[in-house]
């Protein structure tokens, strides 16, 4: 099959710029799965590529709701049902100002094969809108939520598409949305995860991507003879959910987290970062890090204006293991050169497609342990999944019970990662490996559905 660049851009729909992160993480796959394409030409036969790469729809709605000032406010909803070969569509809602349809079909596309790597039954969509939840009162997000619910109602089910929250929606936000699809449907079913708790949430919902990522970089060190993370300093980007979490299982398990971030600059402290000071002001207070230094004067506080050359001060920092859990294309080869010179051991993803194509080739020609998002932070799905299985049986795990399996999981993931990765001679190589694995098992199940 002739992967090239070209062939790639005329499978998508569309070639306007926000389709760009869509078209690289398209090319990433594409790119990676090649062993397998040439050692099985069922693939080619049916035209699993050119299938694979369109969304099964795209669906996007006008949301009208009305402000606090009695203003009505218009904005842009979206749901990308991609594959459901192995499932119902799973994926996160987000809201945010650059979400588009572009970044959507990216998320949605990478969605498919995380969730596929985790070997549980769920397809990939991703969904959301452009409005911003920032400086929102808590009665405005409740209208907006009412409002994208009244229209997403008609596309999702327990058995048909199964939203999460994502950035810019958490408990909250899934509880509004929630609410107001109990009032529509008068169905009180498992439509949607990352419910609170008190009506039908998991256990360990938030805590799950970071925790997972945690889980993943230990697992993955052992399989490959490194050091593990107890006693080293890592370096984290973010300091939203996954990078809080992410922090606290690093603290958990006796490493040294010394760097986080968010939009206006980045925290260094050297001692390791306070984690409760952390969870009050990005959780509680929801303001700026640049607070963090007026408890703790000896750490530092780099705002963006002083960062180098379009350079991230977190990647700057001397540390033994990185973990990118901000946003895509976070780190560039720039900081990747940074944290390759200042003696980075391994690098996991936390956010999803945080690193640039140049950046993770700049990694893998240097032998540094490489975690791509897909694999390492599956652990928001699995335990999403877990909230699916939880509701449909209409039965309450206990945290420790959640905690144990999505540990495994991660585990079960890393070792199908390495193993395939050997199998089809990129040894080494977990973007490969990862990228082999979930194509394999979606590109089967549709083979084996027809067409």
């Amino acid at each position: 099959m002739d992967i090239t660049r070209e062939n790639i851009k005329k499978s998508l729909t569309g070639d306007s710029a926000q389709n760009n992160v869509f078209f690289q993480a398209v090319q990433e796959v594409l790119y990676s799965i090649s062993p397998l394409l040439e050692s099985d030409k069922r693939y080619d036969k049916y035209s699993i590529l050119e299938r694979l790469v369109v969304p099964d729809r795209v669906i996007k709605f006008k949301i009208v709701w009305l402000d606090d000032s009695g203003k009505i406010q218009v904005n842009t909803g979206y749901r990308v049902q991609f594959n459901n070969a192995i499932g119902p569509y799973k994926g996160g809602l987000r809201f945010h100002p650059s979400v588009n349809e572009g970044i959507l079909k990216f998320l949605g596309f990478e969605q498919i094969f995380k969730n596929s790597l985790t070997g549980l039954p769920i397809g990939g969509g991703k969904g959301g809108s452009d409005f911003d939840p920032k400086g929102k009162s808590d009665f405005e997000i409740m209208k907006f939520c009412s409002a994208f619910m009244t229209e997403l109602h008609k596309y999702i089910g327990p058995r048909i598409d199964v939203p999460a929250g994502d950035i810019g929606v958490g408990a909250r936000e899934i509880g509004y949305l929630f609410g107001e699809y109990k009032k529509i449907t008068s169905s009180y079913d498992g439509v949607l995860t990352g419910k609170p708790y008190m009506f039908g949430g998991s256990h360990m919902r938030p805590e799950a991507t970071g925790y997972g990522v945690i889980y993943f970089t230990q697992a993955m060190l052992e399989m490959e003879k490194k050091e593990s993370l107890v006693g080293k300093k890592c370096a984290v980007s973010g300091a939203g959910n996954v990078a809080l979490h992410a922090i606290e299982k690093l603290l958990q398990i006796g490493a040294i987290p010394v760097t986080c971030s968010d939009s206006k600059g980045t925290i260094y402290d050297s001692r390791g970062l306070d984690l409760e000071l952390l969870k009050e002001l990005k959780l509680e207070k929801r303001t700026s890090l640049e607070k963090y230094i007026e408890s703790h004067p000896e750490a530092k506080y780099i705002p963006v204006c002083d960062y180098i050359d379009g350079e991230h001060a977190v990647w700057n920092i001397e540390c033994y293991a990185a973990f990118p859990c901000a946003t895509q294309n976070e780190l560039n080869e720039a900081d990747a050169q940074n944290l390759i010179s200042n003696g980075c051991v391994c690098i996991s993803e936390g956010a999803n497609m945080p690193c640039t194509p140049e950046a993770i080739d700049a990694f893998l020609n240097h032998n540094i342990c490489f975690a791509p998002a897909k694999a390492a932070n599956a652990g928001g799905v699995v335990v999403s999944e877990f909230e699916m299985s939880q509701n449909a049986s209409m039965q309450r795990w206990s945290f420790e019970k959640i905690d144990y399996k999505l540990k495994d999981i991660m585990q079960q993931i890393c070792k199908r990662v390495v193993l395939t990765a050997k199998d089809y001679g990129v040894e080494g190589n977990y973007v490969d490996g990862a990228n082999i694995a979930g194509f394999k098992r979606v590109a089967d199940a549709m083979i084996a559905e027809g067409i």
